[in-house]
């Protein structure tokens, strides 16, 4: 879990996996304070701007996207409490990559699920 800055009021708690957290740690920190950024938008603001998330059709999950210059980070994400993102109060960011195509994105979902399904929640 990410941690709280007493001053700011939190509309949401983010949880991290490992898995997440594995590629995450492995980023240059340039790219860990854009992703902190991120992060830090969904857990204060309410209504999220699809700049940052976007649901992902067909699917009960969510993406974090992070944009450095070219570079393209994406983030599945899942709503703990409640089917709407905006509406929950807990989410879990499940596994991350570097989108190179449209390609990687059904993989990355299957991994998500996974990840999700071998998870008590």
């Amino acid at each position: 879990m990410i941690s709280r800055d007493s001053s700011r009021q939190y509309v949401r708690t983010v949880y991290k996996t490992p898995e997440f957290q594995s590629f995450y740690t492995a980023l240059q920190p340039k790219v860990q304070l854009k992703f902190d950024y991120v992060i830090d938008i969904i857990s204060t603001i309410y209504n999220l701007p699809t700049k940052f998330v976007k649901h992902l059709e067909n699917t009960d999950l969510y993406e974090m996207r992070v944009s450095i210059g070219p570079n393209e980070y994406r983030t599945i994400i899942f709503a703990i409490d409640h089917d709407n993102i905006i509406e929950a109060k807990n989410i879990i960011l499940l596994n991350a990559f570097l989108k190179k195509d449209s390609k990687s994105y059904r993989k990355q979902i299957e991994i998500a699920l996974s990840i999700l399904n071998n998870m008590e929640l």
